[in-house]
C-alpha cells in the first residue's frame, strides 16, 4: 500500500501544478503591466517637457516633432516584449481553493468508490498463511470486500468446516447457494454442515438437500457419504454399503479416505450377516486407548477452570480430523479417559480402522477443537496399545 499512496501523491502534485503555475505566471504578467504603465507615464512626461521648451522658444516646431517621434520610438521599444493584457482574471482565491479541494475530493471519492481494501488483500494473499485460523480470517475479509463472490463464500464455508465451525459453515454454504444457484456440490456441502451442526442428527432438510443433489449428480461425493451414514445409523446396512461403494469408486487411488471408507463398508457387511463379496477384509477388533491428561505446573495461572479441553486421537497417516474425541474442562484435570470406537466422530472413521494413531490434548478457551491456546501431544503409537498413555499440556498451540 505504501507504493500505491506514494504514486497517488505524485499524481496529485502533478495535478496541483496545473493550478498553481498560472498563479505564478500571473505575478510575472503583473510585473510586466506595471513596467508598461511606468513607460507610458515617462513618455507623457517627456512630451510635456518638449511642449514647455517649445513654448519658451527653446525648440522650434521641427525640433518638437523630432523629440516626440524619438519618445514614441523609445516607448514602443520598451513595450514590445510585454504580453497583451488579459480581459478576465480568475484572481488568486479560486485557484488556491481548488488546489486544496482537489486532493480532498480525490481522496474522498477513492475511499468511497475505490478498492483500497482489495489492493491490501491482494498484497496479503501474496504471502502464504501461517495457520488455518489466519486463512479463515483472510477469507472472511475477502467475503466482506466481495460479498457477491460465490467462489470466496464457498471457500470460506470449507474453511469453517475444517475448523469444525459447522453452524457458521451451514450459513455460509446457504449464502453460496443463493449466489451460485443450487449446484449439486454446494447442496452436498450445505447438507453436511447442517448434519454436523445438529450434532450428527439426520433431518428432513438434510434429506431433501441430498435428494436434490443426487438427482442432479448421482455421483456427488458429499451427499453419497452422508446418505451412507444415515443408512448405517438406521441399520439399513445394505443401503449404506451401496452408497459407500459408489463413493469409493469416485475416490482416486491413494486417497487417505479410502481406508476409512472401506472400514465402514466392512462393518456394514459384518452387521448385515457377512454377505459374500460385501467386505474385502474381516472387520477389525474394537480399539481401546487409555490416556491420562494433566496440565503443566507452569500453565496453572494462564488458564481458567472453565476452559475447554479436547482429548482426541487422530490417524498418524490419514485424514487430519479426530477419529475419537472426548471433551472435559481444565477444572477436571488431571483426568484419565478411554477412547474407543464408540467415541468416533463419524461411523465410517473409527480407531480400529487405522494401525497407528497420535494422541493430542488441547486447551481451547473459545471451545473450538481445531484451535486453542495450549497443547500436549504424544508420539505415534499402535492402536492396539494396552498401556495407559500420559499427556502433559505444556506447549503453545501454534
Amino acid at each position: 500500500m505504501t507504493e500505491f499512496w506514494l504514486s497517488a501523491g505524485l499524481l496529485l502534485l502533478a495535478a496541483l501544478s496545473f493550478l498553481l503555475i498560472p498563479i505564478l505566471r500571473g505575478r510575472r504578467r503583473q510585473q510586466e503591466e506595471d513596467r508598461t504603465a511606468l513607460n507610458v507615464a515617462l513618455y507623457q512626461e517627456r512630451v510635456a517637457e518638449l511642449a514647455a521648451q517649445q513654448a519658451a522658444g527653446v525648440l522650434d516646431g521641427a525640433q518638437l516633432d523630432q523629440g516626440r517621434d524619438e519618445a514614441a520610438r523609445e516607448l514602443l521599444a520598451d513595450t514590445e516584449g510585454a504580453e497583451p493584457a488579459r480581459l478576465r482574471h480568475l484572481g488568486k482565491a479560486l485557484p488556491l481553493l481548488a488546489a486544496v479541494l482537489v486532493p480532498l475530493m480525490a481522496l474522498g471519492l477513492y475511499l468511497h468508490f475505490g478498492a483500497a481494501d482489495k489492493v491490501a488483500l491482494t498484497q496479503e494473499f501474496a504471502q502464504a498463511p501461517k495457520s488455518m485460523d489466519e486463512m479463515t480470517t483472510r477469507l472472511e475479509r475477502v467475503v466482506q470486500a466481495q460479498p457477491d463472490s460465490a467462489e470466496a463464500v464457498y471457500f470460506l464455508g470449507r474453511a469453517y468446516m475444517a475448523e469444525q465451525r459447522s453452524e457458521d459453515a451451514a450459513r455460509t454454504f446457504e449464502h453460496a447457494v443463493g449466489l451460485a444457484g443450487r449446484q449439486p456440490e454446494l447442496l452436498g456441502q450445505w447438507a453436511q454442515a447442517l448434519y454436523f451442526a445438529a450434532d450428527k442428527q439426520w433431518s428432513p432438510q438434510v434429506q431433501a438437500l441430498t435428494d436434490e443433489a443426487l438427482k442432479a449428480d448421482p455421483n456427488e461425493v458429499t451427499s453419497l457419504g452422508l446418505r451412507g451414514i444415515a443408512a448405517f445409523e438406521g441399520e439399513r446396512y445394505q443401503e449404506a454399503i451401496d452408497y459407500w461403494k459408489r463413493l469409493l469408486a469416485q475416490l482416486p487411488q491413494g486417497d487417505a479416505s479410502r481406508a476409512a471408507l472401506q472400514g465402514g463398508i466392512d462393518r456394514a457387511a459384518e452387521r448385515l450377516g457377512g454377505a459374500a463379496g460385501q467386505a474385502s477384509q474381516p472387520a477389525p477388533a474394537t480399539a481401546r486407548l487409555k490416556v491420562r491428561v494433566e496440565l503443566a505446573p507452569a500453565l496453572q495461572g494462564k488458564v481458567r477452570p472453565d476452559d475447554t479441553v479436547f482429548i482426541f486421537a487422530r490417524a498418524s497417516n490419514g485424514p487430519p480430523m479426530p477419529l475419537a474425541a472426548k471433551r472435559v474442562t481444565v477444572a477436571q484435570l488431571p483426568i484419565e479417559v478411554e477412547l474407543t470406537d464408540a467415541d468416533a466422530m463419524m461411523p465410517q472413521m473409527k480407531l480400529s480402522d487405522f494401525a497407528e494413531v497420535q494422541l493430542v490434548a488441547r486447551v481451547s478457551r473459545g471451545g473450538q477443537p481445531t484451535r486453542g491456546e495450549w497443547r500436549g501431544q504424544g508420539a505415534p503409537l499402535p492402536v492396539a496399545t494396552q498401556a495407559t498413555q500420559h499427556l502433559t499440556i505444556d506447549s503453545p498451540d501454534l
